[in-house]
């Protein structure tokens, strides 16, 4: 099994701990962020698959999540705090390049996007839901010898350039829907 499957069946073995309540969501984004280090791959500079970029966005989406929680630490100093938050813009910034370029690479088909209803007051009317049902993305990454089959893709964004590329692709509703990740998404951290 190459890395990218075991960081699959991993994060897969993380959501359902989480799913279950035997993970907090600061654990379930600790040990994501602590096995993305250990298996030691590096984000893809070039996205020319579906694999690649669905790692490139899982890994900035991990790090930012990461670096966010590090800098609410109270024991930060300011100049700190300011450099976790950088870190984790960034991330941020990358994770919805990884985005585009996933939806550039299916050519938006099988996608379906919505604004979600969340809880915190800098999300309201941001939040963009993901949904991808595309049956090729899907086999892409529910290779043979993987113990789960993941039957959607759910991704987020607030960036309003995805949202207009979504727009103009003809795959985002304007309506506001709970998310299929409802409880994760309104948790903090």
């Amino acid at each position: 099994m190459n890395k990218f499957d075991r960081f699959l069946r991993h994060r897969q073995s993380l959501l359902l701990q989480y799913k279950m309540g035997d993970l907090t969501k600061n654990e379930f984004i600790e040990e994501n962020f602590h096995y993305i280090e250990r298996l030691g791959i590096q984000p893809f500079t070039r996205v020319d698959n579906i694999k690649k970029a669905i790692y490139n966005y899982h890994y900035h989406n991990v790090n930012a999540k990461y670096w966010q929680s590090i800098a609410k630490d109270p024991r930060n100093t300011s100049k700190e705090r300011q450099a976790y938050y950088t870190q984790s813009y960034n991330h941020y910034r990358e994770k919805d390049r990884s985005t585009l370029h996933l939806l550039r690479l299916i050519d938006y088909s099988g996608v379906e996007a919505y604004y979600v209803n969340v809880r915190s007051s800098l999300l309201k009317g941001k939040l963009i839901e993901i949904v991808i049902h595309n049956p090729d993305v899907l086999m892409e990454i529910n290779t043979p010898g993987n113990t789960f089959e993941q039957e959607l893709l759910i991704l987020h964004t607030k960036s309003q350039g995805i949202a207009e590329a979504l727009r103009n692709n003809g795959v985002l509703r304007e309506d506001k829907r709970k998310s299929l990740t409802d409880s994760y998404i309104n948790q903090k951290y």
